[in-house]
């Protein structure tokens, strides 16, 4: 069962999406809050939920602060963030990827797809497809004047583990990593498991977001097949 926390300004949106997402046999809305200051008093409660649904654009807390806070909790390891925004391309987007969120939904995104979003990013996906996570990219990183320094954990990785990590920032699944390196989707999922345990990643998010900011990978690179 996937206990969902849902934060959002607006009651009437709260209220449809928690609506749609209980009459899920899979899903459970343990809570609903109006701002992040909220949201954060619930996540800190136990158990914590698997996956927030989480508004940017909010007034006192917004989304980035709260979502900042409720994954830097004790006990939030498995905690995974889906940030909703109005626009495709919004300057909080990149923020909330920037301090922990596993993907972002648009608001007027349909029923079946808020759905398979909470799932995805339950089971440790990251909701960036892959013609949205390069354009995403490719402005997160312009906007960065000054490029943090790679990790120096990035040394650890092997050749094949690097290799992994680029095409995962191509948003690349593991059965399709799989058959571009034609190797097992076992053996991909053993090498991400490595990338995101040498690396202290959360998951493919942090993953992207790294491999594009350290510069493993260039804005406009095509590591897609």
């Amino acid at each position: 069962m996937i206990n969902v926390l849902i934060v959002d300004d607006q009651t009437i949106v709260r209220a449809g999406f928690a609506a749609l997402l209980a009459a899920q046999d899979d899903i459970t809305v343990v809570g609903e809050a109006g701002d992040g200051r909220e949201a954060l008093r619930i996540a800190e409660r136990l158990p914590r939920p698997d996956v927030v649904v989480m508004d940017i654009r909010m007034p006192g807390m917004d989304g980035i602060e709260a979502t900042r806070r409720i994954l830097a909790l004790p006990g939030s390891d498995n905690v995974r963030v889906l940030v909703l925004t109005t626009f495709d391309v919004d300057e909080y987007v990149y923020e909330a990827l920037a301090v922990g969120a596993s993907g972002f939904l648009l608001k007027d995104a349909t029923a079946d797809e808020l759905v398979s979003a909470v799932r995805v990013v339950a089971r440790g996906d990251s909701l960036l497809a892959p013609q949205v996570t390069g354009r995403l990219i490719r402005e997160f990183t312009k906007q960065r004047r000054n490029r943090p320094q790679a990790p120096s954990e990035l040394a650890t990785l092997t050749a094949r583990e690097t290799e992994v990590l680029v095409l995962i920032a191509g948003g690349l699944s593991n059965g399709e990593i799989a058959q571009r390196l034609v190797v097992s989707e076992h053996t991909v999922k053993t090498h991400v498991a490595r990338v995101f345990t040498k690396l202290n990643l959360r998951d493919r998010a942090q993953a992207v977001m790294l491999a594009y900011e350290s510069g493993v990978v260039v804005p406009g690179e095509n590591t897609a097949p």
